[in-house]
């Protein structure tokens, strides 16, 4: 990791240069591997060192030591063999996979009828019992029979003051706003549109089709568009490429398509009208054009930019690709199957405290090795003094 040519130095800000240089200078002490743990915990706080030394790494990934073109002739052969051994591997490992997705399939469909309760919960077409309500939540454990019903009677007086609502009110809009990939794409126009969402379905495609899954955003009826419906397929292949069979790392999404939608007159967030001042260039007049440009939106997600046949994009459409499939495959892993504990924000505080419990360690760790220098009566507190403030990372 030290070995980061110029390119990658010009590239990263200053400070976090002197932050590396930093941080490989106490590799150098006598717990190697704790000190290797804590560098791993600073870089992956440091987005910007990161994608530097991946760039660095994605350089080296297969570089020859020398050691392959020293080998005799015969030795070269054999290991044709196994690169040969390796490429069947990489079909099986397809095959897995294509078995998975069917796997996937099948619990879906056991999934589903919980999920559609969920759905008439949510959307007041099911009042679900008292026992169905009933859940013991942590804080309530140690209360007492009578501080229970203390608060069930404070409760019901606030319920009693307040309008009954329907169902759970904006249980969608709340969970997007919870999680950041997706409130990153919220923008204030999207809210009141987002309160209609009634449900996320997934898809999978059928049996013996290609590979693929759809997203289903169900919405009531509403004043921004007639569609009940709006949809977003997500095609995946599952076998090596042929030019490059090592590469195979799993399903891959090669491509998405959106929805057309039907957006009332005067409603479409995805467009806005600006006025620009025009100046003759001969007679010195001055008039105003009206244009409808872009705008940001939420509901961009269901226009993805298209793949061309031969698959060749620019960076800019290669980006948002990249952050569709990414949002695409979280909404269908996460969000979905798990999007009461996202509305409550438990997931993202399971979530959290994992990333607290790695940094903890990290600081027990280092505990232990200012306590392990103490002891050493060759240590020298001078040299290890504390860097200037600024070589800090932020």
């Amino acid at each position: 990791m030290a070995d980061i040519d110029n390119k990658d130095q010009a590239e990263m800000d200053p400070a976090d240069m002197e932050d590396v240089e930093e941080v490989e200078e106490e590799e150098t002490g006598e717990d190697e591997n704790s000190k290797a743990r804590q560098l791993t915990v600073q870089m992956m706080q440091n987005p910007q060192i990161l994608a530097a030394l991946q760039e660095r790494l994605d350089g080296l990934n297969g570089s020859p030591s020398g050691y392959m073109e020293s080998l005799p002739k015969v030795v070269k052969r054999r290991v044709n063999a196994l690169k040969n051994l390796q490429v069947k591997c990489a079909h099986i490992e397809a095959k897995f996979y294509e078995e998975v997705h069917e796997l996937e399939r099948k619990y879906a469909a056991l999934y589903q009828p919980l999920f559609d309760k969920r759905s008439d919960i949510v959307k007041a077409a099911y009042e679900p019992t008292d026992e169905e309500c009933e859940w013991k939540a942590d804080e309530e454990e140690e209360l007492t029979d009578e501080m229970k019903e203390k608060a069930k009677l404070e409760e019901e007086k606030k319920d009693e003051e307040k309008e009954d609502p329907k169902g759970i009110p904006e249980f969608w809009l709340t969970v997007f706003k919870n999680v950041d990939l997706l409130s990153d794409m919220l923008q204030e126009h999207d809210e009141p549109i987002l309160k209609h969402l009634q449900d996320i379905k997934v898809k999978f495609s059928d049996p013996g089709q290609p590979m693929s899954f759809t997203l289903e955003f169900h919405f009531e009826p509403n004043d921004f568009f007639t569609n009940t419906v709006l949809m977003k397929t997500y095609k995946m292949r599952s076998e090596p490429d042929e030019s490059d069979p090592f590469s195979f790392d799993g399903p891959e999404i090669m491509c998405c398509t959106g929805c057309t939608i039907d957006w009332t007159k005067g409603k479409n967030v995805t467009l806005k009208t600006i006025k620009k001042k025009q100046k003759h260039k001969g007679r010195g007049t001055v008039r105003t054009v009206t244009k409808t440009v872009p705008n940001d939106s939420f509901f961009n997600f269901f226009t993805p930019p298209e793949v061309p046949e031969n698959g060749e994009l620019d960076e800019d459409s290669e980006a948002v690709l990249a952050a569709d499939f990414e949002i695409g495959h979280f909404i269908r892993e996460r969000i979905v199957p798990r999007a009461v504990l996202y509305f409550t924000g438990e997931a993202i505080e399971d979530d959290d405290d994992d990333y607290d419990e790695e940094g903890e360690e990290a600081d027990d760790e280092e505990g232990e090795e200012e306590a392990d220098e103490e002891n050493d009566p060759d240590y020298d507190p001078k040299k290890d003094a504390a860097p200037p403030a600024e070589c800090k990372q932020q």
